[in-house]
């Protein structure tokens, strides 16, 4: 059998350090916030080429308190893409503002910035790029938009940890950057956790307080706040893990290529990682029109594998206010439609690289297979 993804073996690799870095945490009982978490903080804004972090509890926190520290609000309409998870979405709402949708390019499954500038109105205050799969958005085309009009740029980086643009870590392009790390992320926790980097001293103060209670110091309330403290078991395990993260990246990479040479000639739509991107593979979505069929024949084959996203937002029940209907994004429904998410984890070995990638391409070469 071979998993989609598999922590175990990740822990397994890490075991002494990883325990070590808990029994600390329960010697000094520092258990929200604390030392560690502030240690995370600090390395991983360096890591992201960004001066601060704000350690949160979850990524969706991260990407609902930027928000709020740009100051959206009711009224205002904030751009994003209706290919990605639920929560970027869901963090707009949070705030009382409005979700307006971009097509996505559907050669890197990220915003095509063409449609920017028609989804612009005097209400537009931010435009929120997802970092998608873990390749970049392009993102200079966003930031001249951006600077020409006014708007606050909100990187959702939440598949993205370590890519870069240009030679830039995603995160330090706009003015905030949201990560999440759920466990199955690049960088995961072992239960849940999120940051925003930035380089601006106010965003920084300004969530820091609205992450505890809006609290400036122990129980003075400056603003209306959250409880979206970062756990310190979190923080030091993160700790722990960022030390491998470089090495976990250049893993992927390299199993991203070798699916890639296995399937070069297969006639399957392979990821097209940009000129610009240092892609990091937090997925590592093939396409096909017969994606039920495929994943129903690699399931009994042993191999696991995911769809990333199977609904656009835009056509998803709970957003059905928003007024979108099919047809409208037809590069995000399209893929919606298509993608299938192969086995990617740093530990995946070149045999099961191998086993997956032969077992796509002999299915590639059934056309008449029937789809579910």
């Amino acid at each position: 059998m071979i998993p989609f993804v598999d922590l175990k073996a990740q822990y397994l690799g890490i075991k002494d350090e990883v325990n070590a870095a808990i029994q600390g945490i329960l010697e000094t009982s520092q258990f929200t916030l604390g030392q560690e978490v502030a240690a995370f903080e600090e390395e991983f804004a360096a890591y992201c080429q960004a001066r601060y972090g704000i350690g949160v509890n979850t990524g969706t926190s991260a990407l609902h308190l930027a928000l709020l520290a740009a100051g959206i609000g009711p009224g205002d309409e904030v751009i994003t893409v209706p290919f990605t998870f639920v929560a970027t979405v869901a963090a707009i709402h949070y705030t009382g503002a409005r979700p307006v949708f971009v097509d996505i390019d559907p050669r890197t499954f990220t915003m095509d910035v063409r449609g920017i500038e028609a989804a612009i109105t005097e209400r537009t205050k931010a435009i929120i790029p997802v970092h998608l799969y873990g390749q970049p958005a392009d993102m200079d085309p966003i930031l001249e938009i951006a600077g020409r009009r006014g708007l606050v740029v909100i990187e959702d980086a939440a598949q993205a940890h370590g890519a870069e643009y240009k030679g830039r870590r995603v995160g330090s392009l706009g003015d905030m950057g949201c990560f999440s790390f759920y466990p199955g992320k690049n960088l995961g926790a072992y239960g849940e956790g999120g940051m925003v980097v930035t380089d601006d001293p106010d965003y920084t103060r300004t969530i820091r307080m609205l992450r505890d209670w809006g609290a400036e110091q122990k129980y003075r309330h400056v603003l209306k706040g959250y409880n979206y403290r970062l756990e310190g078991l979190q923080g030091a395990v993160l700790r722990v893990k960022l030390r491998y993260l470089e090495v976990w990246t250049e893993a992927r990479r390299v199993d991203a290529a070798h699916y890639d040479e296995l399937l070069a000639g297969s006639g399957v739509a392979t990821p097209e990682a940009m000129a610009y991107a240092r892609h990091v593979y937090h997925i590592y979505a093939i396409r096909t029109p017969q994606r039920s069929a495929w994943q129903e024949a690699l399931q009994a084959k042993g191999i696991h594998t995911g769809i990333h996203y199977p609904i656009p937002v835009h056509l998803l029940p709970a957003y059905a206010d928003l007024g979108y209907a099919p047809g409208d994004f037809p590069h995000a429904e399209q893929a919606a439609g298509e993608v299938l998410s192969l086995p990617m984890f740093p530990e995946l070995t070149r045999a099961q690289c191998e086993e997956v990638g032969e077992a796509v391409a002999l299915l590639a070469k059934q056309p008449d297979i029937e789809d579910a």
